[in-house]
């Protein structure tokens, strides 16, 4: 989990899109320097560390916290914050806020800058800050910054830092190349084949029969109560509706009818098109002789393949449309031709037609009572759009004004309805067969980050579906009092009883094995039910292969381990203890393997990057100086994940 965080917390906020060899951050928000309050019973003067002379608030860390969980939470929207702390998350952001600074400060000290005409050109190149015409925009460049409670000048320090970072590990990190040898020694491991044996020893193989006292469970459960913390919920309150819904006037007037008819006159009236099939030859005297020729009764298909052409049919135009096509001079004589006869040779662009007139079509004008239904039906179309759209802005003023949702729904004829309680990735809690409507999908996010009682309006589909929508209710992430999970948390009591005793007997068959007693014998004198023994032949790529779904941490461990070793490994959540044999180990030859030495060149080199990193930053680090609050940062944990201190 930690290196998944890693991706995403490579600057302040917690989110690199840094700069040098991670590219230009889109927007490096930084910590709010908002200043006279308090979060929490912690001064926003407190320090959550000193690197050489630059303090870091704690502000800082609190916010970086919070920014990185929302970019976790794009891939895993029910995450929440004990979990993300739990995961490794939080000491991420602690790490990577320290370094930020730490490379600033180091550059800064040597007499790097970044100086305001760079940091403007970079700002100017963020999207985020760009307005309508895609050109930097000042007011939505405040507005961003005002959103995540920043100001000009913390924006710009961070994006200073950045530019400093760049100059400082460019060269460092700039594609290093891992040696063959090593490589060879890494490529051989995906290779290796491994055989031996992994055991579970369950911990409900010694669970307590009976159930704890009233104290006893209370005890766990306050000590382990992160095992039982439900995500956040949130229920809806909306009413979708569409444009067939609402009740507007959209049919035209008798006079508007005739201004429309009078505004596109020409469309009405009386018209012509021609279609020829003609090619071009470079002079007149060839155009000429060829036309005479056709005309002659040699067909126009013929002519042009014994000269060398291809003859290709147009489109039947009007006048215009065919002199964009061609030339005026060709159109003019076109429209003079008689059907089916040869068309005066003209020249165009490219050279002199050879064309012959195919089809006339011609069209009578038509009176305004001929084209009244088609105008009629343009004009209501267009007018319903029209008072569709007004309808709409009515409504959404109403809505920004702070009127309520119950008394917009009832002014429009609208039906309100209520989702039950809501998970981020819009399922419903404790009912996992509840589908919540097609409509409440797209604005679901929305309503995540929105404020109680603040209702919004949202289209769903462009100009036909919409949704009036708003949070009647937020339960934030929290461990439910136990009365609500009592049976989950007796079982949870057991299992950590018999965790205990499944430790011992794991100690003792290890004892046992390390002895020379087989595996299975060892487990057999236990006398215990449950107990689970599998037999492990397995190559390293084939393990690899499973890294997606997720690799089992006893077969981690053997893959780890010496060759004739034994190991006891804890099961997550009090499931019971592994015994981990590995009784050989055997490699396959790499002399046929050159494709695969250069894939471990290469994907290692990657790492070897971010490996000359991290030792640049130490060396930064211990250069500069860095003094930790630890008190503060475990102050904003316990904060975070509503620990009581």
């Amino acid at each position: 989990m930690i290196s998944f965080f890693r991706r995403f917390f490579e600057s302040k906020i917690g989110l690199s899109i840094a700069l040098a060899f991670l590219g230009l951050m889109a927007l490096a928000f930084a910590a709010s320097d908002i200043t006279g309050n308090t979060f929490g019973g912690i001064s926003n003067n407190d320090r959550m560390a000193v690197v050489g002379s630059t303090s870091i608030p704690l502000t800082d860390l609190t916010l970086s916290a919070n920014t990185a969980l929302d970019q976790v939470r794009s891939q895993n929207p029910t995450l929440t914050m004990p979990e993300f702390v739990a995961d490794g998350g939080f000491d991420e952001v602690v790490r990577q806020l320290i370094d930020r600074f730490t490379v600033g400060e180091y550059g800064r000290r040597y007499g790097l800058r970044a100086g305001d005409n760079l940091v403007n050109s970079e700002i100017l190149k963020i999207p985020a800050f760009q307005g309508l015409t895609g050109e930097f925009d000042e007011q939505t460049y405040i507005g961003a910054l005002r959103q995540r409670g920043l100001s000009d000048a913390v924006f710009r320090r961070d994006l200073e830092d950045g530019l400093i970072e760049q100059q400082l590990l460019r060269s460092a990190v700039a594609a290093p190349q891992l040696p063959e040898k090593i490589a060879r020694q890494y490529a051989a491991l995906v290779l290796e084949k491994r055989k031996g044996e992994i055991a579970l020893i369950p911990s409900s193989a010694f669970a307590p029969a009976g159930a704890p006292s009233e104290a006893q469970l209370t005890a766990w459960y306050k000590d382990n109560r992160a095992q039982f913390i439900r995500p956040e919920r949130r229920t809806l309150r909306f009413a979708v509706f569409g444009a067939d819904s609402l009740k507007v006037n959209a049919a035209p007037t008798a006079a508007e009818i005739a201004e429309r008819y009078k505004r596109d006159a020409a469309q009405y009236a009386a018209s012509e098109t021609r279609g020829v099939t003609s090619f071009v030859v470079p002079t007149q005297d060839a155009a000429k002789a060829l036309t005479a020729r056709i005309r002659g009764g040699v067909s126009l298909e013929a002519a042009a393949r014994e000269a060398g052409f291809t003859a290709s049919k147009s489109e039947a135009r009007d006048r215009e449309a065919m002199a964009g096509a061609t030339s005026f001079a060709f159109a003019e004589a076109a429209f003079k031709a008689a059907q089916g006869a040869m068309i005066e040779p003209a020249q165009g662009t490219l050279g002199w037609y050879v064309a012959r007139l195919d089809t006339i079509a011609r069209t009578p004008a038509r009176t305004l009572a001929q084209a009244t239904p088609e105008i009629t039906e343009q004009l209501a179309k267009e007018k319903r759009v029209a008072a569709i759209a007004d309808l709409i802005a009515e409504i959404e003023g109403e809505v920004d004004g702070g009127t309520a949702l119950p008394e917009v729904a009832k002014a429009y004829g609208l039906t309100v309805e209520t989702t039950p309680a809501l998970l981020a990735n819009g399922q419903a809690f404790g009912q996992p067969g509840v589908q919540i409507v097609p409509q409440l999908v797209p604005v679901l996010s929305t309503a995540f980050q929105m404020e109680e009682s603040e209702p919004q309006l949202a289209e769903v589909v462009p100009g036909e579906q919409f949704v009036i929508f708003e949070v009647a209710r937020v339960e934030e992430a929290s461990a439910p009092p136990i009365a609500e999970v009592r049976e989950a948390a007796i079982a949870g009591w057991k299992r950590a009883q018999g965790a205990v005793l499944a430790k011992q007997a794991a100690d003792r068959i290890l004892a046992k094995v390390r002895g020379g007693m087989p595996l299975a014998a060892a487990m057999a004198a236990e006398n215990k039910p449950g107990f689970e023994r599998e037999a492990i032949d397995l190559e390293r790529r084939q393990l690899l292969a499973r890294q997606r779904a997720g690799i089992a941490p006893p077969l981690v461990l053997m893959f780890s381990m010496a060759e004739g070793t034994v190991k006891t490994l804890e099961g997550p959540r009090d499931l019971g203890w592994y015994v981990v044999a590995l009784e050989d180990i055997s490699t396959l030859p790499l002399d046929k393997e050159g494709a695969l030495i250069a894939q471990t060149r290469q994907q290692l080199g990657q790492a070897l990057s971010q490996e000359y990193r991290s030792q640049a930053t130490a060396a930064m680090r211990k250069e500069v100086g860095v003094t930790r609050n630890e008190d503060g940062i475990a102050a904003v944990r316990r904060q975070l994940t509503g620990e009581q201190p």
